[in-house]
Parts: structure tokens; C-alpha cells; sequence
């Protein structure tokens, strides 16, 4: 045995002693691999029979006898002595050990027959480390693609086993034979399903401790496919020009969970043209046929006249007549027909007398009748003119020509003498009549300077005939004063003794050719806004470079514009100019131009245009088409497009029907005549846009005008009606207005085709007292077959006694230009926030579209797909949209209906933006 002296452990025993006739212990329990948990030791126990000692032998050397704690018992089959022992290891003595294997120990059992050794059991301390070797990475993955999630367990004593859990629950690779998690605790998921999307961990644990890895976001997403094409749908056009389309959606597949949308246009339109029905129409009826033996003859006519096509009616009626010959008298006999010849000769002679005496009396009522007729017209030549048609009240705007008068007459009206056809010349323009005395004739051109003698001859639904002296002379100037506040365009009056005609076109009103605005932008962005005319130019925030100054400029054209737009296609907007050119932003800007279209795409088809270096005119996109090189965004009185160019555009309306709108803005302006008796009224037809509307304001104030009543919008359809414009309603007694001005018309092509000139149309009021300083009347504006606005004038002709109406509803002309944080609605924390999370992709798809969605930005989303931040560009569209409300309450609950806001509305302060959840302000913003 042993011997345990001291602290002498190292004596060794002997292999063998001798001992009684048995047998050699039998170890019925061996020690056990240990591991350390902590600071708690371990046990270890050794159990044989039969056998006399037990003892423990760690790392070489026998433990202390007092170490043991032993247990002696007998088997009761055999009869045979059981011996147990056991020890405890400490932490302290692990880690004292300094070996070049691990900690262990053996048991040692003695019987009469000698020693059994049992086998060595190891002794660790274990621990598991905080840190994975490697996290699982979120992936986006194509549907029946492979996922691989990689990961790689913390080092630990014992190794960790590894678990995956998918959205908080265990994965059991057993139940789905799609996923395998036994090759080298990685995930694989062989062919990618919707379902498999979500957040993944890995899951490590030994018996000391559980570490978590990071989730790792799986998206399984869908590109979109297109669907087939429709058919074409029919022709929108029962007769004439129409167009015809077919569409496709992006639902086969429809993408899903940030699946990039289909590319390409999913409408398509083209022109068609209807053949128009055509109603058949008789031919005259033929030459009556021979009387027939029984007393009857025949004529006939055919449907040829046109003959019926595409579908019109067939002629009604008969085709063919008959009727007796002899006018009822059916002779069958000869005697009886000499005696009726003999009574038609005698019938004859005497209707022979009643004609003669019938054209005597004739001859003789129509020479008295130009008689009086001559006497009439002499007795009207005070005034120099023939009221020849009293329809005049409805006449219009018509061509007038100018005939040269013969040599020799010198006289105002002569009824014997014919007008030379010989030599003619049209002008189309208005015409001011003054009193023959003054021998001046007021016009806005110089068109009679070269005209020394000229008879002039108005065509309209009332004719002015009128002759001119031979030594008259005709100016062009305008008598001193006629023109309030210096100006030089024919809006003065005719004061004249005989209160002659005035009569005044609608004329396009001569401009600045160019209003611009300038500033120098940095790296922080800003707006430019050219005032009170709805053209504006935003800079977001990081599109020009850190550290850089560029000296922007916006610009319109007021002169007419250099595009000339095709067949009935209409400039709908001002000609916008941005630059400098020569260079590009990084980050797409903002331009908003003003249209007058009223938005439907069955009736317009919209395109952007820009003009090139050469000063040509390309077309840029399609307002309907799928891009990824611009976005134009339709409000119902703006465009706003997105650009990464400067340059000059402008935009062009196509009308597809005739049920196209071009919106039109009616405005009424008045101001005292140099005459203190007379009172001017101009009715300005301009397209409802805040930059014509500017351009009729600036000229008003030149020559003091005051507008009279709020301004209307008139739908003016596109369909050749023309435009008429008249003065109801006038009071009498106290105003009359000068003879032939109270109706006039406007043709169809003149106010469609008109290219941004805003046309006026000015009336002449006279009073009859000074004593009037009241005016009340109505100004009816109407599309013939269409649209019809009154305007209720009641106005003081008196400056000081009128009341004033505001010109514009958001009057910007104080902040042309903003620089920095101050030009944008949203705080740049809270945008860089907004960004952040809806860029991010989550297991429900890209949540910028959604953001989308929401502002109403439901076309060519493939646009902002290309971009580095969706929704920066999207906030970037709503700034320009919003940037006279600054409506963040959308903007706010638009946010809380996707699901990323809890919190209720509130003001925001700075330590609001350092929460980690959005407040937003309905009041002060975001």
C-alpha cells in the first residue's frame, strides 16, 4: 500500500503485492472527463470489487489519503467486498497545473491478486468567449436562387453547438428538406422561397454559456415581368383624327419585396384616323320622259350625290315619280282633242297681254325705288358711312381691304360708280375712326403712310363703306395724351365731334423679352424662384460639390418663343431657361414649370422639349413614358421635372381630341381716356398661368390700369369654335358704348395657336355727365358651342374710390432666391433620418416605393431606382410641389399610415431629433 508521510506524495507502489488466492479488481465505475463550470469544483468517483484500496493518481503523483472519502459495502450475489472513493479538483488546482497536456487523474484499485488501473479522466475549465468569429450577412436574394448564411461560433471549452433560429423560432432542418444546417454550422436554403424571407441568427451554447449573433436580413424579392399586350383598343374618334392604344401591366410577375419594375413604356398610343360616314344626297331629278299612250310620263334621279359611305344613311324618298301629262284630260278620241287645241290658243293670246302689262309696272316700281334709295344714303352723309346691315352688334374680327380709288373722285359716297378690282390690298388689324375734320387715322402700325388715296370697304356681318378725299393724309402718330402714362399702344380712345366708329382688335401685347433671376449657390442647395410667375428651380442639398460656387440662373422667354409647335399642337407653358450649361449636378434638380392644360391623358399627350446648342428643338420624353433620364410629374397646374442637365425647355401639348382644354384666364382692366368723358375697358384672354398673367400686369401698370374683378378661368375646348366677346347689360341713360364694339369675335386658330402672347380686346365707354363716376356692367366671354364666363364689373371711375383686388394669391417677389437650409421645408436631420430609413431594404420590400406611393408618385418608378437615395430624390419632388404650403401634415401622415411613426404629432426641438423615434410638427414641420 502506499505510504503517505508528510507531504510526500511522490512515492510510488509497487505493480503488485502479494495477496490471498481471488481475483483482480473490477472497476464497476471509471472516473469521468470534468469540466470546470465557474469557480465549482468537480467530482470525481471510482468504484471496483473486489478490492482491499482505492486511491487517486492525478498528473502523476497520488493524492493525499485524506483527500478520499471511500465507501466500503458487500455485493450480495457474490459475497465479494465493493469499494467507492471520491475526490474533488478545484479551479485553483487546474490552473496551477502547467502541463503539457490537460489536467488528469486515474484511480488505482489492490486485491489479494494484485492492482487494476482505471482509465485517465481529463479535467478542463470551460468557458465560451462574447464574440462570434463570423456573423451571418443579410442577403437579397433572386427567387430560386441559393442562400448561403455563413457563421462561425465563438471559441469555447466545450466546442459550442449551433442553432438557427428564423424570426425567434428554432429551425429544424429535419422537417424541410430545402435547408441543411449541418455543413459546418452554416445555412444553406437550396432554392429560395417567399417564405424564406426574414431576420435569421445563429445561436451558439455550450454548458457554460448562450451567445447570439447578429440577425442577418434575408429578402427573397421578384423582378416584374410585363404581361402581355392588349389588343388595341378602337379608334376614340367616330370620325376624323383620334388615337387608339393598349396597355400591359407589370404583374407577371408583379414585383415584390424590392424587385426591380419592369422597363419599358405599359402604354402605348398611336394616331388613327376614322373614316367619317357619309349620308347620301339625291342627284336632281332627270328631264321628264314622253307621255305615254296612257296619258303619263316619268322622271327619276339616283343616290349619287354623294353616294352613301362608311355607314351614312341612304337617301329618304322615292327615287322615281309619275304623273298624268295631260293635266287630267285623258283623250281617247281625235274630235274632241281639236277642240281643246283650239282652246289652249286662245288662252295663249290672252296671257300674252297680262305679261307685257305686268313688266311695264315692274320697270316702273324699281326706278322709284332707287330713287329714294339715292335720297336715303345722301341724307346719312354726315357721318361719311352706310349702315347698310343693323346685325352689326354681333359682327367679329374679319379682314378689311383697302382699294385704290380711281383718278378723280373726289367724292365721299357715289352710288353710280363702281370700285376699281383692279388693285387691292388686306390688312387685317384694327381700325380707330376720328372725325373727318381732324383728317388723322389712329392705328398701332404705319400701314396707311403709303395709302394717299384709299376707298376703305369693312367685310364683316355689318359693311362700312367709306371714301377719302384725294388730298387726304393719313399719320400714324397718336394726338399728345391719348396714350395714358406714355404709353405708346393704341389703348387711348376717339374723342370726335360726330362720335365716329371705334373699333379694336385683339392684338398680342409687345414685352421685355426676358425675365431672369441670378444667384450663387454652394453645396447646401437652395431655390430660385422668378417671381409671381410659378417658375421655380430647386437645388437639393450635395448636388453641386463640397467646397465649390456656382452662379445659377433662371430666365423665361416673354417674347414669343422660338418653338413653333406642329399642326394643332400647343406651347402650354413658358419657354424656361436654367443654367450655366456647361456643367452637371451630381444629385437631380427640381424644375417647375407652369401649363394651362387641363390634365386628362385621353385628350392631351404631353411632351418635354429642349433646345438644343444649334437652337433646334429635341423632345426629351413623353410625360406618359417609363425613363430612367428625367421625371416629369403632372399637377393639375405645374410640372415638375426632375433634371441632371441645364439647358432651355419648354413643354408641348399634343390634343388627341377635341375634347382637349386649353385653361384660359379672363381679366378686366379699366382706366379713364384722355377724353374725361370716355372710359376704356380691356378684356385680356391669356393662358392661366401665373407668367402670363404677370406679363399682362406689368403692362397694365404702365398705363394705369386697375383691374375691375377677379379674374375667371374659361375651358377653351379644341374645337375650331371661335371666341366671342361682348359688353351686356350697360346702364342707359347714364353710359353708351361706341357704335359696333359691343360684340366682338375672336377666330378659332387665334386664340389656339396664339404661342404665349396674351391678346386683349378694349371697348370705349362714353359717358354722358361727368357727374357718372360709377360703372356697372356685365363682360361675357364665351367659346362658340362651348364654355361661357361673366364678369361682373362694378367699379368707381374714380382712382381714389376703387377697391383693390389682389393680383396674385402667393406674392414671392421678396424671396427670389433662398440658400441653404432656410430654402427647404424639411429640417436636414430629420431628411437625412427619412432617408436612412426608408432606403434600407426590409423583409417587406424597398420602402421608398411605399414613401412614393404615398405623395402620389405612381409612374416610372424604375426613375428613382436608379438613383443613390430613392428617397431623397422623392423628397426633393414634394419640396418643389409644397413650396408655397409647405403642407408637412401630408408629409407627416404619410409616414404614419406606412407604419414608421408611432408617435403623435408634436413640435420638434433639438432634443427631439436625438430620440430614436420621428416626432413631427403639424405646425412648425417636420
Amino acid at each position: 500500500f502506499p505510504s503517505f508521510s508528510g507531504n510526500d506524495n511522490s512515492e510510488a507502489l509497487p505493480e503488485s503485492i502479494p495477496s490471498a488466492p481471488g481475483t483482480l479488481p473490477h472497476f464497476m465505475e471509471e472516473p469521468d472527463d470534468a469540466y470546470i463550470i465557474k469557480s465549482n469544483p468537480i467530482v470525481l468517483r471510482c468504484k471496483a470489487m473486489p478490492a482491499m484500496q482505492i486511491f487517486f493518481k492525478c498528473n502523476g503523483e497520488w493524492v493525499h489519503q485524506n483527500e478520499h472519502v471511500s465507501e466500503e459495502s458487500m455485493d450480495e450475489t457474490t459475497g465479494l467486498k465493493v469499494r467507492e472513493v471520491f475526490i474533488n479538483v478545484t479551479r485553483q488546482q487546474v490552473e496551477d497545473f502547467h502541463g503539457p497536456e490537460d489536467y488528469w487523474c486515474q484511480c488505482v484499485a489492490w486485491s489479494h491478486l494484485g492492482t487494476s488501473k482505471s482509465r485517465k479522466a481529463s479535467v478542463r475549465i470551460a468557458y465560451l468567449r462574447k464574440n462570434f468569429e463570423q456573423d451571418p450577412q443579410g442577403k437579397e436574394v433572386p427567387i430560386e436562387g441559393m442562400i448561403v448564411l455563413h457563421c462561425r461560433p465563438p471559441e469555447g471549452v466545450p466546442a459550442a453547438e449551433v442553432e438557427w433560429l428564423k424570426n425567434e423560432e428554432p429551425i429544424d432542418s429535419n422537417l424541410d428538406e430545402n435547408i441543411d444546417t449541418r455543413a459546418d454550422h452554416n445555412l444553406i436554403i437550396r432554392q429560395a422561397r417567399l417564405s424564406d424571407s426574414g431576420n435569421y441568427t445563429c445561436m451558439a451554447a455550450n454548458i457554460v454559456a448562450r451567445r447570439r449573433s447578429l440577425s442577418a436580413t434575408v429578402v427573397v424579392y421578384v423582378n416584374g415581368g410585363w404581361s402581355s399586350w392588349t389588343e388595341w383598343s378602337s379608334c376614340n374618334a367616330r370620325c376624323g383624327r383620334g388615337w387608339q392604344k393598349r396597355s400591359r401591366t407589370c404583374t407577371n410577375p408583379a414585383p415584390l419585396n424590392g424587385g426591380a419594375f419592369c422597363e419599358g413604356m405599359s402604354v402605348q398610343k398611336i394616331t388613327c384616323t376614322s373614316l367619317c360616314p357619309v349620308d347620301g344626297n339625291w342627284e336632281v331629278w332627270s328631264e321628264w320622259s314622253v307621255c305615254s299612250p296612257e296619258c303619263e310620263h316619268l322622271r327619276v334621279r339616283e343616290c349619287v350625290a354623294p353616294p352613301p359611305r362608311n355607314g351614312g344613311k341612304y337617301c329618304e324618298g322615292l327615287s322615281q315619280e309619275s304623273e298624268n301629262c295631260t293635266e287630267g284630260l285623258c283623250i281617247q278620241g281625235g274630235s274632241r282633242l281639236q277642240s281643246l287645241l283650239s282652246l289652249l290658243a286662245d288662252v295663249e293670246n290672252a296671257s300674252d297681254i297680262a305679261l307685257y302689262s305686268g313688266l311695264g309696272a315692274a320697270v316702273i316700281a324699281v326706278a322709284v325705288l332707287v330713287v329714294a334709295v339715292t335720297l336715303y344714303r345722301r341724307s346719312q352723309s354726315e357721318y361719311g358711312v352706310d349702315v347698310i346691315d343693323s346685325s352689326a352688334l354681333t359682327g367679329g374680327f374679319q379682314t378689311f381691304n383697302f382699294k385704290t380709288v380711281r383718278q378723280g373722285n373726289s367724292l365721299l359716297l357715289n352710288s353710280s360708280m363702281q370700285p376699281d378690282l383692279t388693285v387691292s390690298r388686306t390688312y387685317s388689324g384694327p381700325i380707330c375712326l376720328q372725325d373727318p375734320l381732324d383728317k388723322e387715322l389712329m392705328t398701332e402700325s404705319s400701314l396707311f403712310n403709303p395709302l394717299s388715296d384709299i376707298k376703305v370697304k369693312v367685310q364683316s356681318s355689318f359693311m362700312v363703306s367709306l371714301g377719302v378725299a384725294e388730298r387726304a393724309e393719313y399719320h400714324s402718330k397718336a394726338h399728345s395724351g391719348t396714350f395714358p402714362h406714355g404709353n405708346n399702344r393704341g389703348f387711348g380712345t376717339i374723342h370726335a365731334r360726330n362720335k365716329a366708329t371705334y373699333i379694336q382688335n385683339l392684338s398680342p401685347i409687345s414685352t421685355k423679352s426676358e425675365l431672369k433671376t441670378t444667384a450663387i449657390f454652394g453645396h447646401l442647395g437652395g431655390r430660385l424662384v422668378i417671381p409671381n410667375t410659378g417658375v421655380s428651380l430647386l437645388i437639393p442639398h450635395g448636388a453641386i460639390p463640397e467646397e465649390s460656387s456656382w452662379e445659377i440662373y433662371l430666365a423665361i422667354t416673354q417674347r414669343e418663343s422660338s418653338l413653333r409647335p406642329d399642326g394643332p399642337d400647343v406651347l402650354l407653358g413658358p419657354e424656361v431657361s436654367c443654367g450655366p450649361s456647361d456643367v452637371s449636378v451630381s444629385t437631380p434638380f427640381a424644375l417647375t414649370i407652369p401649363h394651362c392644360a387641363e390634365l386628362n391623358s385621353e385628350h392631351w399627350n404631353i411632351h418635354l422639349k429642349r433646345r438644343t446648342q444649334q437652337g433646334k428643338w429635341e423632345e426629351v420624353m413623353s410625360v406618359e413614358e417609363e425613363t430612367t433620364s428625367c421625371y416629369c410629374l403632372l399637377d393639375p397646374y405645374a410640372c415638375h421635372i426632375l433634371l441632371n442637365s441645364f439647358g432651355t425647355y419648354a413643354l408641348i401639348g399634343e390634343p388627341i381630341s377635341d375634347c382637349a382644354v386649353r385653361q384660359l384666364k379672363v381679366a378686366v382692366f379699366g382706366c379713364m381716356s384722355c377724353n374725361s368723358l370716355d372710359y376704356n375697358l380691356r378684356v385680356y384672354c391669356m393662358d392661366n398661368t401665373p407668367c402670363a398673367f404677370q406679363e399682362v400686369v406689368s403692362d397694365e401698370k404702365l398705363q394705369g390700369g386697375q383691374l375691375l374683378e377677379e379674374p375667371k378661368l374659361l375651358h377653351f375646348r379644341g374645337n375650331t369654335f371661335s371666341l366671342q366677346i361682348s359688353v351686356l347689360d350697360i346702364p342707359p341713360f347714364l353710359w353708351r358704348i361706341k357704335p359696333f364694339t359691343a360684340c366682338q369675335e375672336v377666330p378659332f386658330s387665334r386664340v389656339w395657336g396664339s404661342n404665349q402672347a396674351p391678346l386683349h380686346c378694349a371697348f370705349s365707354l362714353e359717358r354722358y355727365t361727368p357727374a357718372t363716376t360709377q360703372l356697372s356692367c356685365k363682360i361675357c366671354v364665351r367659346q362658340l358651342k362651348g364654355h361661357e364666363q361673366i364678369l361682373q364689373i362694378h367699379t368707381s371711375i374714380l382712382e381714389n374710390e376703387r377697391e383693390t383686388i389682389t393680383f396674385f394669391a402667393h406674392d414671392d417677389s421678396n424671396f427670389p432666391a433662398q440658400m441653404g437650409p432656410k430654402a427647404f421645408k424639411i429640417p436636414y436631420s430629420i431628411r437625412q433620418r427619412i432617408c436612412a430609413t426608408f432606403d434600407t431594404p426590409s423583409a417587406k420590400g424597398k420602402d421608398w416605393q411605399m414613401l412614393a406611393q404615398k405623395n402620389s408618385i405612381n409612374r416610372n418608378l424604375s426613375y428613382f431606382a436608379t438613383q443613390s437615395s430613392p428617397s431623397a430624390v422623392i423628397l426633393d419632388l414634394w419640396e418643389a410641389r409644397h413650396q408655397h404650403d409647405g403642407d408637412l401634415d401630408s408629409l407627416a401622415c404619410a409616414l404614419e399610415e406606412i407604419g414608421r411613426t408611432h408617435s403623435k404629432i408634436s413640435n420638434i426641438t433639438e432634443t427631439e431629433i436625438e430620440e430614436p423615434d420621428f416626432s413631427y410638427s403639424r405646425q412648425n414641420g417636420l
